[in-house]
């Protein structure tokens, strides 16, 4: 990299996606999910699934002209939006089996 470059990219620092920075986290997976969808109590929401939206690991996704909502618990972030979110309690979140689930650097 030329000074001219590594001058500008200081000025400019490049904006990561959130996908680029989830790349970078580590996880040790469970087979069993620590996630569970009340799909009954689902198909009522009152907060037009906000789960859908508001985890930022994408954890939750519905298939277009399905109202099921699956879930991804292998990229859980373990950070209990969704539970905060979910004002309906359609989402059993429990902590991961232990040492299992994200790895995070500093503890």
């Amino acid at each position: 990299m030329k000074k001219e470059e590594a001058e500008q990219a200081l000025k400019e620092p490049k904006e990561l996606k959130i996908e680029d920075k989830l790349f970078t986290v580590k996880y040790n997976p469970s087979k069993d999910s620590h996630i569970k969808i009340n799909h009954e109590v689902c198909k009522k929401c009152k907060t037009q699934k906000i789960c859908l939206s508001i985890c930022p690991a994408k954890v939750y996704t519905e298939e277009e002209g399905k109202e099921e909502i699956h879930i991804a618990f292998e990229n859980c972030l373990e950070c209990g939006t969704c539970r905060i979110a979910c004002t309906d309690n359609a989402i059993d979140w429990q902590c991961p089996q232990g040492g299992m689930g994200v790895c995070y650097r500093c503890g």
